[in-house]
């Protein structure tokens, strides 16, 4: 089996076996009927992927990665809120009238800031501070911003990405406040393997470690017999990433720069209603 499908089973059997359920709280997300969407939760769960060794990704069910990275660079090099430059429709239900998601994701990261060396967007200062000052202790993205909160579609899930540079190899810690466990724990966890990689790539790094933190990690009510099923599925080796070695330039890569060599996963397809 792959190492992230060892870490997810580790995960949701964790949750399953020593989770607390919040039924007896009144709870802000609903199934479309209705319904409050209550969960089962384990506090603080950290996972470390050492992306030197294999590509974090779920062969116990398929992770969608195309649409996975289009969604990364949508956030990170579009810095975009539109859902009409996204591809993929998992924003659709968040997003204003005009077809935006406020304030949130790629809107954060697209501000300007002023430093002693100029002006930067989050995204430019990291790439800058890798190049520059790799040393540097203060090479992080938080998009968390509490002025704009009023003015964001959904809060931000995943909001902050501090980078560290140890002997060559980039690391990154992903820090996530919530995360619903069949519907996203791979989604992100791919996502911000590609980023680790892209960024290495663009400042002559090599991709070390990747540390996802998730501060409430929950499995939703409707979601536990899908869950248990998943499994016990059939598990396969981790595909091999590879990565156009003509681009270098972060703002280059596309969602055609990453191949994905021999991918096997269960294609069993699942109805996963999403709660809102």
């Amino acid at each position: 089996m792959s190492y992230a499908d060892k870490v997810f089973i580790k995960n949701v059997k964790d949750i399953l076996k020593h989770g607390t359920y919040d039924t007896d709280q009144e709870v802000r997300p609903k199934w479309k009927d209705g319904t409050s969407a209550h969960t089962i939760k384990k506090f603080c769960i950290v996972n470390r992927y050492d992306l030197s060794k294999e590509f974090p990704m779920l062969t116990l069910r398929k992770t969608n990665y195309k649409n996975c990275i289009d969604e990364l660079l949508w956030i990170w090099q579009k810095k975009s809120n539109d859902i009409h430059e996204l591809h993929s429709h998992i924003w659709d239900s968040w997003a204003d009238e005009k077809g935006t998601i406020g304030k949130a994701y790629g809107y954060q990261l697209g501000i300007k800031h002023k430093y002693k060396e100029g002006m930067f967007d989050q995204v430019d200062r990291v790439l800058y501070d890798l190049k520059h000052n790799p040393a540097s202790r203060r090479i992080l993205t938080n998009i968390y911003n509490h002025a704009d909160l009023s003015e964001m579609g959904l809060y931000p899930c995943a909001y902050s990405v501090t980078f560290n540079v140890s002997r060559g190899k980039l690391n990154a810690i992903l820090n996530q406040r919530s995360q619903d466990m069949l519907t996203a724990n791979n989604w992100n966890v791919c996502q911000y393997a590609v980023l680790v990689h892209m960024i290495a790539k663009s400042v002559g790094l090599v991709p070390g470690e990747l540390v996802h933190v998730i501060a409430d990690a929950h499995i939703y009510d409707r979601h536990i017999p899908i869950i248990k099923e998943v499994i016990k599925h059939k598990k396969y080796p981790a595909p091999k990433l590879t990565i156009d070695p003509n681009i270098t330039d972060f703002y280059k890569f596309t969602v055609d720069s990453f191949k994905f060599e021999n991918y096997k996963y269960n294609d069993k397809k699942y109805k996963i209603e999403v709660a809102i």
